[in-house]
C-alpha cells in the first residue's frame, strides 16, 4: 500500500514550490494545472523527455499514468508521484460537461475522484503520492472560520476527501514567509500521533517525508 499525503492551500501558499528538494531522479510529475512548476531550473529538473513530467487534466490518463509507474520496470526507480493539483482534475472535467444537464455528471466526478484516491492506495508499497488541492474557508454568520480541501460538487462535499488522508498539510503563507500548518487548528489539516511535536514547520517536503517514513 503506497502512502498517500495530501497538501491544501490557496493559490500561492507555497504548494508546488514545496516540491523543489525532491529527487527528480526518484519522483514522477503529473501537472494537472498545466502551468508548469514554480523555482527556477524546474525545466531541467523535469520534462517529458527526462520520463519524469507530464502534463495532463484528464483522469483517465492520470489513473494511465499511475499503472504504468507501479507495474512497469523501468519506473520502478520512481517513489515520489506529485499530482498537482487535484483541482485541476476536478475543474478540467466540470468544464468538459458543462452543457450536460441534470445531476449525473456530478456523480460521476465524484466517482472518478473517489476513485482515484483508492487506486493510490493500491500502488505499490515503496511509493509516495503527494496530492495538492486548493483550500476553501467558509465564514459562518457567528464569525467562525473553517478551512478545508476545495472540491467540485455536493457529492465530494459530502464525501470529504480528508477522510481518505491520514496526512492533510495545510499550505499558509504570512509576513513573506511559507509554512505548513500540520494540526488542525480550524481547518482539516492532520498528521499522524507522534510525527510531529510542533504545529508549523517551513514548507519543504522533504522533511516531512523523513519524519512519516515509519509511519
Amino acid at each position: 500500500m503506497a502512502r498517500v499525503i495530501g497538501i491544501m492551500g490557496e493559490s500561492g501558499s507555497g504548494k508546488t514550490t514545496s516540491m523543489r528538494n525532491l529527487d527528480p531522479e526518484k519522483t514522477f510529475y503529473i501537472d494537472c494545472d498545466k502551468k508548469g512548476l514554480s523555482w527556477q531550473g524546474w525545466r531541467k529538473q523535469y520534462s517529458v523527455e527526462n520520463h519524469n513530467y507530464y502534463k495532463t487534466d484528464v483522469i483517465d490518463t492520470v489513473n494511465v499514468l499511475l499503472d504504468k509507474i507501479n507495474k512497469q520496470e523501468n519506473m520502478k526507480k520512481i517513489t515520489t508521484v506529485v499530482i498537482d493539483t487535484l483541482n485541476g482534475l476536478m475543474v478540467a472535467d466540470e468544464v468538459r460537461r458543462m452543457k450536460e444537464k441534470g445531476y449525473d455528471k456530478w456523480q460521476d466526478l465524484a466517482q472518478c475522484i473517489w476513485g482515484l484516491l483508492d487506486t493510490l492506495y493500491a500502488l505499490r508499497d515503496d511509493l509516495t503520492v503527494i496530492v495538492l488541492c486548493h483550500s476553501q474557508t467558509q465564514k459562518e454568520d457567528d464569525g467562525y472560520t473553517f478551512t478545508r480541501i476545495k472540491t467540485s460538487g455536493k457529492k465530494l462535499d459530502k464525501l470529504c476527501i480528508e477522510t481518505k488522508l491520514t496526512t492533510v498539510l495545510y499550505a499558509v503563507a504570512k509576513g513573506g514567509e511559507y509554512k505548513f500548518k500540520l494540526h488542525a487548528d480550524n481547518s482539516t489539516a492532520k498528521t499522524p500521533l507522534g510525527a510531529f511535536d510542533v504545529d508549523e514547520i517551513d514548507n519543504d517536503i522533504v522533511p516531512v517525508l523523513k519524519a512519516l517514513e515509519d509511519f
